[in-house]
């Protein structure tokens, strides 16, 4: 994905922004950036290593926020596949995490001179939005490959039909938190892909096409954050962890607003916009550049508070399976 909202210093004329460029000069493809992206999608599966390990310890030690919500799950080298999709899933958070933060830099007021290259920090942001997806992609693959380790009474082909639908299609899996929160993952996969892929083929849809999609990227990243929130056991229940994971949305909420308040192109401007700009779109950008201000005091005032929304411990965990479908 290209989560920078709309990225690129470009002019105002419609449809005529100069298409991207690899480091050779030319067209970026997305052959190249797969090739450029090695690299990183390397460190990033060193670093979901290091979060299964890290996941794989504190389970084994009874240490673990999950065991705390689903204690039978207290054997990591039965639901080893569940940590790793778990795994998938933060080292995908964090990654996501990055690209938004890239994006947002290379498109905010200083855009223009930066200290690292603009061209490199296009490279990184799109490098680093391919792996993001990937890394979303492994995490619910995952999951599904763990519903039909977990489901090994049942047929081949019903196990795998029902591994997959409640994996993949929003909406099927009934039990839960996950009726909810699966569906907003999937939607943050789901958009994630084509928005991020429109990219390289914006020379063809035009630039002002493109730029318009492009915006709801920023979508992807909410919703990401959002199912980590309500599906994340590491972040259930009140403390640091979950603390910390809100406190890292201040930076891109601020960036957001930045962007918002003083953009590159002169015709997103509230003080001198473009005279094709109608009053109702004058009036959706403020209210844009408000909801965004809210959102960054929102933020602060739950991590000072402390009151983010998490689970108080109880005093005797729940000993339901995480994949128990309630009854018709």
């Amino acid at each position: 994905m290209q989560p920078d909202v709309t990225s690129e210093q470009e002019p105002d004329a419609p449809d005529q922004a100069p298409p991207p460029t690899s480091r050779s000069g030319g067209r970026a493809t997305l052959r190249g950036d797969l090739r450029a992206a090695l690299p990183e999608a390397g460190a990033a599966v060193g670093v979901t290593v290091a979060v299964f390990l890290l996941l794989y310890a504190r389970m084994r030690s009874g240490t673990s926020a999950t065991v705390a919500v689903m204690p039978f799950m207290a054997d990591p080298d039965t639901f080893w596949m569940y940590l790793l999709s778990q795994a998938f899933g933060w080292s995908g958070l964090l990654w996501a995490w990055g690209t938004v933060m890239l994006g947002l830099l290379r498109s905010g007021p200083g855009a223009g001179r930066p200290r690292i290259p603009r061209s490199v920090l296009e490279r990184w942001h799109r490098t680093s939005s391919l792996t993001t997806m990937a890394l979303m992609a492994a995490h619910a693959l995952m999951f599904a490959v763990e519903l039909v380790r977990y489901d090994a009474g049942t047929a081949w082909l019903p196990r795998l039909w029902g591994a997959f639908a409640d994996s993949f299609v929003p909406g099927w899996y009934d039990s839960g938190t996950g009726r909810l929160a699966i569906p907003i993952g999937l939607g943050a996969l789901y958009l994630a892909v084509p928005l991020g892929l429109l990219f390289y083929v914006r020379h063809r849809i035009g630039a002002n096409t493109w730029r318009r999609l492009h915006r709801f990227v920023i979508v992807v990243y909410v919703l990401s954050v959002w199912h980590t929130l309500l599906y994340g056991t590491n972040v259930w229940y009140d403390g640091w962890p979950r603390t910390a994971l809100w406190l890292l949305q201040v930076p891109v909420a601020v960036l957001l607003l930045v962007r918002l308040l003083r953009p590159a192109r002169r015709a997103e401007r509230l003080d001198r916009p473009a005279a094709t700009v109608s009053r109702p779109g004058l009036v959706v950008r403020a209210a844009g550049r408000i909801a965004a201000a809210a959102v960054v005091v929102g933020l602060l005032a739950v991590v000072v508070s402390g009151h983010d929304g998490g689970r108080p411990r109880p005093a005797e965990p729940p000993a339901t399976a995480p994949h128990d479908h309630e009854p018709e």
